[in-house]
């Protein structure tokens, strides 16, 4: 992790990816709404702020979402479901995503190792989805999801050894998840730093474009 950009920097994930890089000798460029104004759902304001940006990064970590709009929660129900707050949910989660990746072809070597991970959720998995509900984080990560293996696509032909996954952290102890956790176990987001960290070292060129989790097991679409 010789130039790491990590975007949603100030979140609990992003906080701990950035310690966890720098602690592996990382020099990190980190981004946030808090710190710097970016709002990934202003497609403008993603252009002005990353298109200042340098660059090369071998690795980029996109930390950005939201469960539900502020005051709102996930949907228990069909019934529950409303559409502008789905429409908020979609617009972080998925269109923030794509406005973020629209940079990936400047900001990444063009030769030499990169990779490019996206944190999604296992609930994003349709293959995997058992129990319903919470339907607008699900279709939104779902939906970011193929933004990513997409992205991975296109990538292969410009930037023959670019890596681009999205990932499961598993349910994190930070204040995103403390209302939703309940009865999951959930782990310290420095210890989720460091195997997020260790899954994207040990990833190849030919697992570009999949779904894994913070073991590294492949997790179903």
């Amino acid at each position: 992790m010789i130039n790491a950009l990590v975007i949603g920097a100030s979140g609990g994930i992003g906080q701990a990816m950035v310690a966890e890089m720098e602690a592996r000798g990382g020099s990190v460029t980190k981004l946030s709404r808090s710190a710097d104004g970016l709002d990934v759902t202003d497609a403008g304001s993603v252009d002005e702020i990353l298109g200042a940006l340098d660059g090369p990064f071998q690795t980029i970590f996109v930390a950005t979402g939201i469960l539900a709009p502020k005051g709102g929660a996930p949907e228990k129900q069909l019934s529950a479901i409303d559409a502008d707050a789905m429409a908020q949910v979609l617009a972080v989660n998925t269109i923030g995503t794509a406005n973020i990746l629209r940079h990936l072809p400047r900001l990444l070597p063009k030769t030499g190792r990169s990779v490019t991970g996206v944190l999604t959720a296992r609930v994003g998995s349709i293959g995997d989805n058992r129990i319903g509900g919470w339907h607008s984080y699900r279709a939104s990560k779902a939906a970011a999801n193929m933004l990513v293996h997409g992205a991975a696509i296109e990538l292969k032909r410009t930037h023959r050894d670019a890596i681009a996954v999205a990932l499961h952290p598993g349910t994190v102890a930070t204040p995103f998840t403390e209302d939703y956790a309940a009865r999951n176990k959930t782990t310290p987001a420095d210890e989720t730093a460091k195997l997020l960290c260790d899954v994207m070292e040990r990833l190849d060129t030919d697992q570009t474009g999949g779904f894994y989790d913070y073991s590294g097991a492949e997790v179903p679409w």
